[in-house]
């Protein structure tokens, strides 16, 4: 960046970031060089995780079909078996096994978000609630949201016991 164009901006008050080019002689409507890589890849490995993932939880739907009153028992064990799944493969990805480029689109983004909802729990307890049922409604939503939480700290806490990792207490720094 100019000396005279961040002069002109310190005095207009506006930020000035390094990484913004501002120089009054750049071509704006040149194209940029192109990515070396697009990623498609990655994208492909996400699309085909999501798609099992998708199939893995409509079958589950299939086997423990909820009444529309009821528990919507299929829904929430997909979720929280998925966040346990998730707890401990962030441990593995991330401190247990060497770098790899499509395990984490694949499992974690593509299949374990395939497999888990959001949206079918929302609709799941709109509809409870609808349909006059707000104890079960309120428990599913309640029940969901904490059992969600300890699966992923049982499943980072099992993960890490299995690989051998010191337990984690507080806040650490990572040097």
């Amino acid at each position: 960046m100019s000396r005279r164009v961040r002069g002109d901006r310190e005095e207009a008050g506006l930020p000035i970031d390094p990484d913004v080019d501002l120089r009054r002689d750049r071509d704006v409507f040149r194209l940029a060089a192109p990515a070396h890589r697009r990623g498609w890849d990655v994208l492909a490995m996400i699309a085909l995780g999501g798609g099992a993932g998708s199939v893995a939880r409509y079958l589950a739907g299939r086997a423990l079909p909820a009444p529309p009153s009821g528990f919507p028992l299929a829904t929430f064990l997909v979720n929280v078996t998925g966040c346990l799944a998730l707890g401990a493969l962030m441990v593995f990805v991330l401190s247990v096994w060497p770098p790899r480029r499509y395990v984490r689109p694949f499992l974690g983004v593509g299949f374990l978000g395939g497999f888990t909802t959001f949206s079918t729990f929302t609709n799941e307890s709109v509809g409870r609630m609808s349909a006059g049922g707000w104890t079960t409604a309120v428990a599913y939503a309640a029940g969901s949201l904490v059992a969600g939480l300890a699966a992923v700290w049982c499943g980072a806490a099992l993960a890490r016991a299995v690989a051998g990792l010191p337990v984690r207490h507080g806040k650490e720094t990572r040097q």
